[in-house]
């Protein structure tokens, strides 16, 4: 069975993303070059952070097609990270609300990838 624990986000210039993600997650990058970026955490998923100039084939979607969600495990925690997020200066999509699965907010990386906080509801 395969398990997926490898993401790339396609980006504007990998040094200013992995100096963005490092910051917020509290990972350095374990590799790094002009046109990737790579951020192994602490779940064991790595994030890799690719050029988009560089990318063959061409995508054709950027920023804001997905999500990289961050599931938490309270709403205080979500709060709290909003207001951290906001803080930092992150522009936020959506501030904190109850949706159909869980409380939760959405901000947004400098290439405009949707980065989703949520405390997920009780099933």
């Amino acid at each position: 069975m395969l398990d997926p624990n490898f993401f790339i986000l396609y980006v504007d210039s990998p040094a200013a993303s992995a100096a963005f993600y490092a910051d917020l997650l509290g990972h350095t990058p374990i590799q790094a070059s002009p046109n990737f970026a790579l951020l192994a955490l602490q779940s064991g998923v790595k994030l890799g952070l690719r050029s988009r100039r560089e990318v063959e084939p061409a995508a054709t979607v950027t920023g804001g097609g997905t999500e990289l969600a961050f599931a938490v495990d309270s709403d205080a925690t979500v709060t709290s990270m909003h207001a951290e997020w906001a803080r930092r200066g992150l522009p936020i999509l959506q501030a904190p609300v109850r949706m159909n699965f869980g409380y939760t907010f959405v901000a947004a990386d400098p290439d405009g990838h949707r980065l989703r906080v949520v405390a997920p509801s009780a099933p």
